[in-house]
């Protein structure tokens, strides 16, 4: 069901290193196939985005503007859910926009010693393009996290675009665009709708930054499009390294590896622990409870092919392969986890103590739940508002202080033989000039 490694045994640095080659790239028959997409996009605009999208989700759209979702349907969407829906919709809305609030970043400016004026001017990315996947599960959180920050950030105009394949599109997606207040909604997916945000066509408008994720051809479409626009990263399938010191009810992290596991066969759930007998108490209670679970086979499949459960010696050695990993989510299922934080180097969200399920973190704790997997959270971050926010520099002299960087300016423009630079420099310095 599951691999269980040893990290003392003579052949674990090859299996742990296998584990962490997942390909997160795409084949070269899918990136041909992408690209042929993009082109056709590119090229024939609504024409091309109506026959793939007809093709694709099975669908008989007369033209792309049918498949638009105006405002007051979502709002019917969200008035007919139940009311426990609602209520949880709403909760989990009120605490990402507060979280996000917080990160909202403001212009400033200072006068430094020789009377220049410096500073930053931060502004909102105009349009935003967010991409909601469809077809395992419905993911109207995926809606919450992407769009709300950038309603935070102030981005004027937001499109989402998600699919329907056989005219279906969940109501509670709806329900969750009205109240993140998505500003145009198209029922279109896949590598067509990144390269209509991409581009633009006669319909879809042209977008500044797309966000959200999706499957292989998805990702692919948002890896060739970048440069056109911007992206907030590449999402590989959903990954959660658990480090636990035998403290924590096994059930409750059988499911917790379940719940990262059902997203997807290509999952990545990882169990690290010093207590071998709490590790096959683990392994007992997902024997036990896979039978009860509806994705019963993906979670399989994920497990057999990418999960493992792993005995080290200590602690720290377990923070020391979670650190190589560098994992999308880390739960600290620890008696005293608070004190091991400073301990983790590397990873998208840390999930602190036995009651802090990573699930809480992908609905409504308030923290994104669009973080980087395959290792890039050595380098990168959780989309933010700054992802929907540019910062543009400002510099401005006065006569006094033009004279002073004038004449740095025009040393090191001369060092590097840039004679233009240099003289473009003196021109405003006295000294040279006189």
């Amino acid at each position: 069901m599951i691999n269980h490694l040893d990290a003392q045994s003579a052949d674990f640095s090859q299996a742990f290193a296998q584990l962490q080659r997942r390909e997160s790239f795409a084949d070269v028959t899918l990136t041909d196939t992408v690209s042929k997409i993009i082109t056709a996009i590119h090229t024939n605009g609504d024409h091309a985005l109506l026959e793939y999208t007809n093709t694709f989700d099975n669908r008989e759209l007369p033209s792309i503007a049918a498949s638009e979702i105006s405002q007051k349907q979502q709002r019917n969407a969200f008035e007919q859910l139940p009311n426990s829906q609602r209520q949880a919709l709403s909760v989990a809305a009120d605490r990402i926009r507060f979280y996000h609030e917080k990160q909202r970043q403001t212009s400033w400016q200072y006068t430094d010693d020789t009377g220049t004026t410096l500073g930053q001017k931060t502004s909102a990315i105009e349009r935003a393009g967010v991409y909601v996947p469809g077809g395992k599960a419905s993911y109207p959180s995926s809606v919450l996290m992407n769009v709300l920050p950038a309603k935070v950030a102030g981005v004027k105009h937001v499109t989402m675009v998600a699919p329907a394949p056989n005219e279906v599109i969940a109501p509670i997606v709806l329900a969750a665009a009205y109240i993140a207040q998505v500003d145009t909604l198209f029922t279109i997916g896949g590598a067509q709708a990144i390269a209509a945000l991409a581009f633009g066509t006669q319909t879809i408008p042209k977008v500044d930054k797309i966000v959200g994720p999706g499957n292989a051809y998805v990702a692919e479409a948002k890896r060739q499009v970048f440069g056109k626009v911007g992206l907030d990263m590449i999402a590989g399938p959903s990954e959660v390294l658990i480090i636990s010191d035998g403290s924590v009810d096994p059930k409750w992290l059988a499911m917790d590896l379940f719940a990262q596991a059902e997203h997807d066969e290509k999952a990545q759930c990882l169990l690290i622990s010093p207590d071998t007998q709490h590790l096959h108490a683990v392994k007992q209670a997902m024997e036990q409870l896979l039978p009860t679970m509806p994705r019963q086979a993906i979670i399989a499949a994920s497990l057999r092919d990418y999960g493992a459960l792993i005995t080290v010696q200590t602690m720290e050695q377990a923070f020391t392969l979670s650190n190589q990993i560098a994992p999308e989510h880390l739960e600290l299922a620890i008696a005293d986890a608070p004190q091991w934080l400073d301990n983790v180097e590397h990873a998208g969200a840390v999930f602190v103590g036995k009651h802090t399920a990573e699930a809480l973190g992908d609905y409504c704790a308030g923290p994104n739940h669009v973080l980087p997997t395959f290792g890039t959270a050595r380098f990168s971050s959780p989309l933010s508002v700054v992802d929907f926010q540019k910062r543009t520099s400002i510099i401005q002299c006065t006569p006094q202080s033009a004279n002073v960087l004038g004449q740095v300016a025009n040393v090191l423009a001369q060092a590097e033989s840039l004679e233009a630079h240099a003289r473009s420099a003196a021109y405003r310095c006295e000294k040279i000039n006189d």
